[in-house]
């Protein structure tokens, strides 16, 4: 991995920050694409001090300019781009009737286009090179439908579509290797998002004596999905709590 580049959006905290700290222990040089840039900036000074390499892109995923910006800010440092990790996401969990459409836009355009645009942008650098590896974060939500996630696992089964699109079109011929990643619960800021009052509390009665996964036990997937030889494409990781069953 030593020398190898990756891009990491959502990097600001939850899984992206720890794949950051995992990949830049193991040699990687990583940039951190968030909107919160104070953060960014307290992840790269500790990647830093432990001798790796980082490089804060603030930006918003949903706006195409400042995707553009980070790639070429990425590719200008370290003239290469070897792993994209398409991590931004929301989870505004709520029932339909309660039609918190703002909401649904907002999971649209980080939970899809986010992913679509920031794909498109690294794209041309892996064609040239004829090797990368895309990680999108899917959910075990784009599995399975439940009540009050309607819209969030309409966004994480796009997410494994396109995957499987991309995995078809691209890893044979271009050699750029295609991994989805499906979390079942863990402890982040994602369920912050949640104000429909009426899942929210269920939510939390779920999750209170349940053991979630943690941040690195996600990262350490991603970790071992990137870390393969170069002809082991791991085309799909589910990860759930062993409390969570489905």
């Amino acid at each position: 991995m030593n020398g190898k580049v990756a891009l990491i959006t959502g990097a600001s905290s939850g899984i992206g920050s720890a794949t950051a700290k995992m990949l830049a222990q193991n040699g990687v040089s990583v940039g951190l694409f968030a909107r919160r840039e104070e953060r960014l900036t307290a992840l790269a000074k500790d990647i830093e001090s432990e001798g790796g390499s980082a490089l804060v892109l603030k930006g918003d995923i949903t706006k195409r300019e400042d995707v553009a910006n980070a790639v070429a800010q990425i590719t200008h440092s370290w003239q290469h781009i070897d792993i994209l990790v398409n991590n931004a996401g929301l989870m505004p969990l709520s029932f339909i009737k309660n039609l918190h459409i703002d909401e649904w836009d907002k999971m649209v355009d980080v939970n899809i286009k986010g992913v679509l645009y920031m794909t498109a942008a690294v794209l041309p650098y892996m064609l040239k090179q004829c090797s990368g590896h895309i990680v999108n974060i899917s959910s075990v939500a784009g599995r399975r439908v439940f009540p009050a996630g309607a819209v969030y696992c309409a966004t994480k089964y796009a997410v494994r579509a396109f995957s499987d699109g991309l995995r078809a079109e691209l890893t044979a011929e271009n050699k750029i290797r295609i991994t989805t990643i499906e979390p079942g619960i863990v402890k982040t800021e994602l369920a912050d998002s949640i104000t429909d009052m009426e899942i929210k509390g269920q939510f939390a009665e779920r999750t209170v004596s349940m053991r979630q996964l943690q941040s690195g036990d996600i990262a350490r997937s991603i970790l071992y999905a990137v870390t393969q030889p170069d002809y082991v494409d791991v085309a799909e990781i589910l990860v759930i709590p062993t409390d969570q069953g489905t």
